[in-house]
Formats: structure tokens, C-alpha cells, sequence
């Protein structure tokens, strides 16, 4: 009986030495980094154009407004219905507004001139006074560059007196930056004022929404959304209206424009609206920013003349 457990004990000595000092020691468990499944959201920013050119344009970016989506809009401080556009924005301080620098009218039977008026700026209007239709007709005259820069001044300057917080500036169908003497010209009164300029933050810019056959612009914006830069703030420059307003009856005189404008600019506004579009920012991990946000992280400092201007 004492050599059973003489034996016993031996052996349970040796298997506490093997367990000890041979036997292989699992591998800790090494809990994941905390931010394994934490990605930097991909940065988007809508900008809405031609805010105050028309009553039913006012009328679809105040719709995409109430929304509450983050938006910046760019306001036609050149058109008539300007003042109706700055009493919407009166209700929704949150908006970044940019002044939409206008120095051409493009439609059959509606026209709009220059803030200083024709006298003050003749190069820059036709023979009723009234822009060109369009920047080719525009610079085809050889306007004054001193002209353009008093008109587009004017504009920005109407802007401020309004007391809206204007953030930043762009330009309707790129006539207020045709040359290398206007884009100095926009440069030196955005400095002026401190102003951003749109597309001098680097941004990866695209109009999918604008060049998108009807009826599919939504899907258009849902793959914009899944192929979004990582490496930059994803511009889409968009132009709204609503199903039925006074854009039905507008006939763009460049010969470029699509003939159903009213109805591709109404869907443009439902692409923003759709549930395709929301579920695709959410699935990307996406944040809408606007320039209030870009310029207030980045400062003024770090704009740069996009390449292609170069």
C-alpha cells in the first residue's frame, strides 16, 4: 500500500514539473485594437447652385434646406428674386451661403443685368443691357477687366450688406474665371473679404447629378457616394427645382442645355431626397460637411488655384 502511493505521489510530481517547465503555455489572447473596426468618415460637401435666380429655384433649395441636411448654397445676388432667396436664409443661420458670381444670363425670354447697372459696365451687356448668354459671348467682347472686377465686387458687396454670413464665393458657368486676369480678379476679392473660394481646397469635384440622363440621377449619386476620395472633401455641385414652376417655361440659349430642364433639375432634387441616397452616405460611412466647416477647420490660408487653372 506504501509503494501505491510512493508511486502516486511520484507521478503527481512529474506531472507538475511537465505541466511547470516542458509543457507548451497557450498563447495569451490579444483583445483587438479598440479602433479595429473605426474607419475616418469620407468627407462629402453638396453645394446647390443658382439660389435666387428664380421663384421655383428659391422654392427647391428652401424644400432641400428643411431637410436639415448640411448645405452650402450659392446665391445670384445678380437676379430678381434674390431678396426672397436671403429671407429663407434668414430662417436657417446654419447655412453656408456663397455668392455665386454672375457675369452672364442664359435664358430665352429672362435676363438679368449687372448690380451696378448697364451704364456703369457697358462692355460687360448687349445692346438691351442685359448679360450675354453666355462666358464665350462674353469675353468674344473683349470686356474691361476693371469692369468685371467693379461688377463682381458690387455683387459680393450686396452680399455682405445683407448681414448674412457669407463664406465663400464660386462662379455661375465659369465665366467670372475664364482667364488667368479674372481668376486673379475673384482671388483678390475673395482676400479682401475673407472669403473661401469653391474648389480651392483640393476638392474632388463632380456634377454627376447635373450630366446624369432622367431617371437615373439617383443612382447616379448612390455610386458617386460608394467611390467617394478618401484622400480629399468630396465636392457635388447640384441644381434643383421643383416638379412644376416658372423653370418649365425657361429655354437655355446655349445650345448645350438640355431641353427638359425643369424636369432634370427636379431629379437632381429627388436623387438628394431618395432613400438610396441616404442609405449609401450611412453605408460609406459618410459626413456631410459645408464650407463653413472646410474653412473653419482649414482656415483661408490653405486654398490653392486648382490645377487645371494652372
Amino acid at each position: 500500500m506504501k509503494t501505491i502511493l510512493s508511486l502516486t505521489a511520484v507521478l503527481a510530481i512529474l506531472v507538475s514539473l511537465y505541466m511547470a517547465f516542458i509543457a507548451p503555455k497557450p498563447s495569451p489572447v490579444t483583445p483587438p485594437a479598440a479602433t479595429s473596426d473605426i474607419t475616418e468618415p469620407l468627407m462629402m460637401l453638396i453645394r446647390s447652385d443658382d439660389f435666387g435666380m428664380s421663384h421655383g429655384k428659391n422654392m427647391a433649395i428652401k424644400e432641400l434646406i428643411e431637410t436639415g441636411m448640411p448645405v452650402s448654397v450659392s446665391v445670384m445676388f445678380a437676379c430678381p428674386w434674390w431678396k426672397e432667396a436671403v429671407e429663407i436664409l434668414r430662417g436657417h443661420p446654419d447655412v453656408s451661403v456663397g455668392v455665386h458670381l454672375t457675369l452672364n444670363a442664359e435664358w430665352k425670354h429672362y435676363r438679368w443685368g449687372p448690380v451696378l447697372g448697364p451704364s456703369a459696365v457697358p462692355s460687360l451687356v448687349d445692346d438691351e443691357g442685359y448679360f450675354f448668354p453666355s462666358r464665350g459671348a462674353l469675353f468674344g467682347k473683349n470686356p474691361e477687366l476693371s469692369e468685371i472686377e467693379a461688377e463682381l465686387r458690387a455683387q459680393v458687396q450686396r452680399a455682405v450688406d445683407t448681414g448674412l454670413q457669407i463664406d465663400y464665393l464660386d462662379y455661375h458657368m465659369g465665366a467670372a474665371v475664364q482667364t488667368a486676369e479674372t481668376r486673379a480678379i475673384v482671388e483678390q476679392i475673395a482676400a479682401d473679404f475673407g472669403l473661401g473660394i469653391s474648389r480651392w481646397f483640393g476638392e474632388d469635384d463632380s456634377s454627376v447629378t447635373y450630366t446624369a440622363p432622367l431617371g437615373e440621377k439617383t443612382e447616379a449619386l448612390a455610386d458617386r457616394v460608394n467611390n467617394l476620395n478618401p484622400d480629399a472633401v468630396n465636392l457635388q455641385v447640384v441644381h434643383v427645382a421643383p416638379a412644376h414652376s416658372d423653370m418649365n417655361a425657361m429655354i437655355d440659349l446655349n445650345p448645350f442645355g438640355p431641353g427638359d430642364m425643369a424636369e432634370q433639375r427636379h431629379g437632381e432634387l429627388q436623387a438628394l431626397l431618395s432613400p438610396e441616397f441616404q442609405q449609401a452616405l450611412q453605408r460609406n460611412n459618410v459626413k456631410l460637411i459645408t464650407y463653413r466647416d472646410l474653412i473653419s477647420e482649414r482656415g483661408l490660408k490653405t486654398m490653392q488655384k486648382p490645377p487645371h487653372f494652372e
